[in-house]
């Protein structure tokens, strides 16, 4: 092998081994001083210190996450929108179509979202 690949693979190597070796040492660490089985007290429901009473499922709504979700998208597209504004003049018509791509995107999902009903307020 030339120095060039020896050089990838000793970076692919370093790459994996350091997405790998905390999972391993973490798998080691609760091996060695974890409790092998749970008990009533690990199991336990802990809220302030008291014993939960009642019902503890609280029905939530989901179009909470919606609106985050929307909002996120966008807050994106604002974030990749400001490079491309910046370098407008020097960009080459293949990034002015790819961009036009992207927005194009994003307001087929605004059109989703609006015909879902996301936006509406209830």
């Amino acid at each position: 092998m030339s120095g060039s690949y020896l050089t990838i693979l000793l970076l692919l190597v370093c790459a994996v081994g350091f997405g790998v070796g905390p999972l391993v040492l973490a798998w080691i660490w609760a091996k060695a001083y974890s409790p092998e089985k749970p008990g009533p007290y690990k199991n336990a429901t802990y809220e302030c210190g008291l014993e939960s009473k009642g019902v503890v499922w609280v029905q939530f709504k989901a179009e909470y996450y919606l609106y985050g979700i929307v909002f996120l998208i966008f807050d994106v597209e604002a974030i990749f929108l400001l490079p491309f504004a910046v370098a407008f003049t020097g960009l080459t018509a293949g990034a002015c179509v790819a961009m036009l791509v992207f927005l194009f995107l994003l307001v087929e999902g605004l059109v989703w979202a609006s015909r879902k009903g996301v936006l509406l307020s209830t």
